[in-house]
């Protein structure tokens, strides 16, 4: 007669993932230096975060605090973490950390149109009419002329920067 708790043989055995201690303390110390990262922030840059009420008024409560206080409240906040599901936190975080680099590239690429509109004229300016609908053909090619003989006659870059700033302009619409 079988024993209860036996599988028969052709059963598949489930598999057992065994997580060591130090492994599970990192993880919460993860979690705590997300809740710590997230004490940094600002409260309005806070509220666009998927948290939960509860752990929103523990980070809320932790930027008011001071030394033990908020250490212990940080810890508390670690805890909190444990029951949320830190991916959707996480990528908020890496977004609002992420928007300064963004803009920055943005403006990298804007800087390296207006050199192909002076450098290259018609051609350049008709991928900035392609890609902003509302550009005035007529003044972009006003400003790169003028941006040339600017060039030419080692003067300030007025028109280069008149470019710039209506290529920016015409972005954020």
């Amino acid at each position: 007669m079988a024993r209860k708790n036996q599988k028969a043989p052709w059963e598949p055995e489930e598999e057992i993932i065994w997580v060591s201690k130090t492994e599970m303390k990192n993880d919460m110390e993860d979690l705590q230096r997300l809740g710590e990262q997230l004490v940094e922030l600002k409260p309005s840059v806070l509220e666009k975060f998927p948290l939960s009420e509860e752990l929103a008024d523990a980070i809320k409560d932790a930027q008011r605090f001071k030394n033990e206080a908020k250490r212990r409240q940080l810890q508390y906040i670690g805890k909190l973490m444990r029951t949320e599901d830190p991916e959707p936190i996480q990528a908020a975080l890496d977004k609002v950390r992420n928007k300064h680099s963004q803009a920055t590239a943005e403006l990298h690429k804007l800087e390296q149109l207006r050199d192909r509109i002076i450098e290259e004229g018609d051609s350049a300016i008709a991928d900035a009419i392609e890609l902003y609908p509302n550009a005035d053909r007529q003044r972009l090619r006003q400003l790169a002329r003028q941006a040339n003989k600017e060039k030419k006659a080692s003067k300030p870059p007025k028109a280069s920067r008149e470019i710039f700033q209506t290529l920016k302009a015409l972005n954020e619409e």
